[in-house]
């Protein structure tokens, strides 16, 4: 071999080497910024103070009484069968399945669902509609109120009004009522409870942040009305009075007073930088936030800044682990 070929193959393998040490930092910085989100993640409380988090090719257990659940599968390179991650995220065992929630995801939603969304189009007897999910979500002609709650057999007529009731644009709440075998939902508008809504603010925060729960329309204190969706999109919206729903047939477009609109400003930037700081949302954390504010007399623009935030997040998660320790006493 002559010398310039081993000066070739010298330079070679010193930019492999040097490709293997880039690699290696990046892998390292993001091992660092998903335990940076782990220690500034959810409130904790006594159930989830032991949550495991794993990174993709993470051995989750070599015990083969377990059984392989979502985000998970079993590594067949040692004669022991081991159950791998094969997303970064919480593990999640549910008796003997295992599965992992991933830590950003797309909407996959669950039959019961309540959900925010927006119409993209009107087709044949159905709308297609924006739920946040990987596929459009689907609501049948046959799943919607006709004005007054009418319940009756849909017919030719109303498939040619169908953008009478509802058009591109709008924004609407619905029920996830099932889920096709292509992954998207099928909705339904049957209650007076859901249908088109109004005037009011929307925002998007990620999926995994909104709590589960068995009601996610909140009349709340404060003055404001908040869907909290399962999908990810919140609406806050003016009080409405009650035994007033119709089902989004008839909505009011009058002006909404100033001291309404502050309120509903601080409320959507309370949500969000709780949402920053990756705290669960609901009610409770969402009105602690917003009485913290007021409290600390901040106005609803300074609620942008990122330091006043983290501020809110702080005292707020304070306010949520005293209560629940109150809770169990």
């Amino acid at each position: 071999m002559s010398l310039d070929e081993k000066c070739l193959l010298a330079d070679i393998v010193i930019d492999n080497s040097q490709d293997l040490i880039h690699t290696r930092r990046q892998v390292e910085q993001v091992v660092k910024e998903l335990s940076d989100e782990r220690n500034h993640s959810v409130v904790k409380t006594e159930s989830d103070s032991s949550a495991k988090y794993v990174l993709p090719g993470d051995e989750i257990t070599s015990d083969q009484t377990f059984m392989r659940g979502h985000g998970t599968y079993l590594s067949t390179l040692n004669d022991d069968k081991q159950l791998m991650a094969s997303i970064a995220g919480v593990v999640e065992p549910i008796n003997r399945l295992i599965s992992v929630r991933p830590l950003r995801t797309r909407y996959n939603g669950e039959i019961g669902d309540v959900i925010v969304g927006r119409i993209t189009e009107v087709q044949s007897k159905r709308w297609r509609v924006e739920t946040n999910a990987r596929l459009d979500s689907v609501l049948q002609l046959s799943g919607v109120n006709l004005p007054g709650g009418e319940l009756r057999r849909k017919t030719a007529e109303d498939e040619v009004l169908m953008r009478n009731y509802l058009k591109e644009g709008d924004i609407i709440s619905a029920e996830v009522q099932n889920i096709f075998d292509d992954g998207s939902l099928g909705l339904h508008t049957r209650s007076l409870k859901y249908g088109k809504l109004g005037q009011g603010i929307l925002i998007r925060v990620s999926p995994s942040l909104v709590e589960r729960r068995k009601n996610h329309f909140h009349k709340l204190p404060i003055g404001a009305n908040m869907i909290l969706g399962n999908n990810g999109f919140v609406w806050i919206s003016q009080v409405i009075a009650e035994g007033t729903e119709s089902g989004g047939h008839v909505i009011d477009f009058s002006d909404i007073a100033l001291q309404e609109r502050e309120t509903m400003a601080r409320l959507r930037n309370c949500t969000l930088g709780l949402a920053k700081h990756k705290v669960m949302l609901n009610d409770t954390s969402v009105s602690y936030a917003y009485e913290v504010s007021v409290q600390l007399g901040y106005q609803p623009k300074d609620l942008l800044m990122p330091e006043v935030v983290a501020v809110i997040a702080e005292q707020t998660k304070l306010r949520l682990n005293e209560f629940e320790g109150m809770d169990l006493n």
